[in-house]
């Protein structure tokens, strides 16, 4: 709690506050303060006769400190007074903090306005605010912030002492809440037994007990505007509690107007959720110091070690070398003081600022134990935008390391003696391993697309890239691309396959190590549609590409824009229109398939034809098992292949057609139909969970 202090002093005096008061500006400032460097100049006196007199800022009447300016050193300690020329330019004495005090010139009658300047506390806060005619008792005092201090000081009073020792008390462990006495660890084990009656009594830390004798029920608030009512109310939009008088008055009519008791649970919500942020923030900056104090440690190592080895190479050297081995220490020991410089000033700068949060957190976590709700609510909203400010402070970069530990410089020593004087540093390392963007990976049907970055902190050259995948069944290895670029997408997977990628870097000096494994999963089915990029010129396509027909007479094939190698694939067709009795012909093909014949005519294709009546199986123009059956106007074709038994067969209206239709299939196959203008087709279903089944896991 010690870095907690600071939240508890005030900005004038500089001691622990005591009465203190919320200024209209969320800052705060002990009463006493507020009336030490007001200053008032009577009605009657003027400007002129004021500085005649010579009257010290002691000699104003005390009794009414309503009606006065204050002015922060934060404004350079000289203000305008109403805009009235004739305002005194000298000074008077500071206060204890080096705010200065200015007797203000008399203001015209019923114009006389008075300022109230924040104290120091909020450097960046020059805010102007107006007192009414109740002066400095028109500020609310900060309850909750007086019971925090209280806590704190009590919580560093001297050690509880054990109420049964007999001479030299020592200091006390538990606090019985039933026999209400404080016991040492041997006066609990002789007067105060875990047995009989006393097993049920409850133990409890000394200082929560110090907390719950000194916890009193919650103070009932009262409104400044009216004395005898209490806050139940709290306005949304003045953002303070109000009373019924205020409501009834009509101040706050078109304001929004909560209970007080609901709208304090919310601001501990609010408050505690903000805290949560601003913890883990508070986690992550001693993790990072851990982190920094270690690349000190790795620098000073790191240094000594290169030192020791660019020595070892210069005493090898002619002596031609010694003048230039001089140099280049001096530029090492440049290069490690500079690297030791800026770690240090980034620990320096990140220990102020976990502190100023760690003070923060704990100031926060006291107000939100506190149980007056009028109270809590008048520095809740402050102390909130306190703590998202402080998180804010916590954003991108600021918890990463400004410098690497590593020195990356190699010494050459193989030029010739009559090259020495260009000798110099140069890169011999091979870059480090890349890290792959898991946020830019992904995989879609039975493409992959990977993403890679070279360390933030690395400064070694890179040539490119190389690119790794397995076969999807966890074989070897194998490089699907080399070059510069950092993103790439990779076609042509197998679908329902888990596959394992890596990437290293190289240069000049030789390839660097791998990334972390990246496993990516391909979709469970092979979604596709009719591809017209490699469809016969007659054919027509519409609907996404998901329906087609033909403006020819003639039979003319297209085929789906994805190839299958392996898994089970179930697809369907539905005959959209059917004229004439034509026999459009259904099945799988080759890439290179004959596109201006009937499917199934070449040996690139295995395929079903079928007309109204009856259907055939054919491959390389060879037809076998006619089967009755034919289709007609909103009839559906199944097409099954599967290449774990190395089939395809043929379904038509969900009944299987014929026999098994081919077997022995292996290899890259593609979805294909022919037909004329005489049949329109659509492909409508294929057996799937999901269209996009894609998951990725770091290894």
């Amino acid at each position: 709690m010690d870095e907690m202090e600071e939240e508890l002093k005030c900005p004038v005096c500089g001691s622990f506050f005591r009465e203190p008061i919320i200024l209209p500006c969320s800052h705060n400032i002990c009463l006493a303060c507020a009336r030490n460097i007001l200053v008032q100049t009577p009605d009657a006196e003027s400007p002129q006769s004021a500085r005649a007199s010579g009257s010290a800022a002691s000699d104003y009447d005390y009794l009414d400190l309503d009606k006065m300016s204050l002015y922060s050193e934060a404004d350079s300690g000289y203000g305008s007074y109403g805009g009235f020329a004739s305002a005194p330019t000298t000074p008077c004495p500071k206060s204890p903090n080096g705010v200065r005090v200015f007797p203000p010139a008399a203001p015209p009658p019923q114009q006389q306005q008075h300022h109230l300047l924040p104290p120091t506390a909020a450097p960046g806060c020059h805010r102007s605010l107006t007192l009414d005619e109740r002066g400095l008792r028109g500020f609310p005092k900060n309850r909750v912030l007086e019971a925090v201090v209280e806590r704190y000081q009590q919580s560093k009073a001297a050690a509880l002492r054990c109420q049964l020792c007999e001479k030299s008390p020592r200091e006390a462990t538990v606090l019985c809440e039933q026999c209400d006495v404080f016991y040492c660890d041997a006066c609990r084990v002789r007067c105060h037994p875990p047995r009989g009656p006393l097993a049920k009594h409850r133990l409890v830390p000394p200082a929560q007990g110090r907390i719950s004798r000194r916890a009193s029920p919650r103070k009932t608030s009262t409104c400044t505007e009216h004395e005898l009512e209490n806050l139940s109310m709290y306005c949304v939009q003045c953002k303070t509690p109000v009373c019924y008088q205020c409501l009834e008055e009509g101040r706050h009519s078109t304001h929004e107007v909560k209970a007080l008791g609901a709208m304090w649970k919310l601001h501990k919500e609010q408050l505690s959720q903000a805290l949560n942020v601003l913890s883990d923030r508070a986690t992550e900056a001693k993790e990072f110091l851990v982190q920094l104090r270690n690349m000190v440690q790795h620098i000073q190592e790191n240094g000594v070690e290169f030192e020791a080895c660019l020595v070892a190479q210069c005493d090898a050297l002619i002596e031609a070398l010694n003048r230039r081995k001089a140099q280049l220490l001096t530029r090492v020991n440049k290069e490690h003081e500079h690297k030791l410089k800026v770690v240090r000033d980034q620990i320096s700068h990140c220990t102020v600022k976990l502190r100023q949060t760690t003070g923060l957190m704990e100031y926060c976590l006291e107000v939100i134990k506190e149980n007056d709700p009028s109270g809590f609510l008048q520095i809740s909203d402050a102390l909130i935008r306190r703590v998202h400010m402080t998180e804010g402070q916590w954003g991108k970069g600021t918890l990463t390391p400004r410098m690497t530990s590593d020195f990356d410089l190699t010494l050459d020593s193989g030029p010739l003696l009559q090259t020495i004087q260009q000798l110099d540093f140069v890169q011999m390392k091979v870059p480090a391993a890349p890290i792959l963007q898991l946020e830019e990976c992904c995989s879609q049907t039975n493409s992959a697309t990977l993403s890679w970055k070279q360390p933030p902190l690395s400064t070694i050259a890179v040539d490119g890239y190389i690119l790794e995948l397995d076969d999807g069944s966890g074989g070897q290895f194998r490089e699907v691309y080399v070059g510069t670029e950092t993103i790439c997408t990779v076609d042509g997977l197998h679908f329902n396959s888990t596959y394992k990628a890596r990437v290293k870097a190289f240069n000049s000096s030789g390839v660097g190590q791998y990334s972390k494994i990246l496993v990516m999963q391909t979709s469970e089915i092979a979604w596709f549609t009719f591809d017209p990029a490699s469809a016969h010129p007659d054919i027509i396509l519409s609907n996404d590409n998901l329906t087609i027909t033909c403006n020819s007479y003639d039979d003319r094939v297209v085929m789906g824009n994805t190839a299958f190698s392996r898994g089970l694939h179930y697809w369907e067709i539905t005959i959209d229109r059917y004229d004439n009795h034509p026999d459009p012909a259904f099945g799988i093909a080759r890439g290179d398939v004959l596109k201006d014949v009937m499917l199934g005519k070449d040996d690139k294709a295995w395929a079903m034809y079928v007309d109204n009546n009856r259907s055939w199986f054919m491959h390389n123009n060879s037809h076998t098992n006619r089967t009755d059956g034919g289709i007609g106007k909103g009839a559906t074709v199944g097409v099954l292949l599967d290449f774990a038994r190395g089939i395809l067969l043929f379904l038509i209206n969900d009944e299987q057609q014929g026999p098994i239709a081919f077997d022995s299939l292996e290899g890259l196959y593609y979805p294909a139909i022919s037909l004329n203008r005489n049949v329109q087709v659509t492909h409508t279903k294929q057996q799937a969970q999901s269209l996009n089944n894609t998951q990725t896991a770091v290894k």
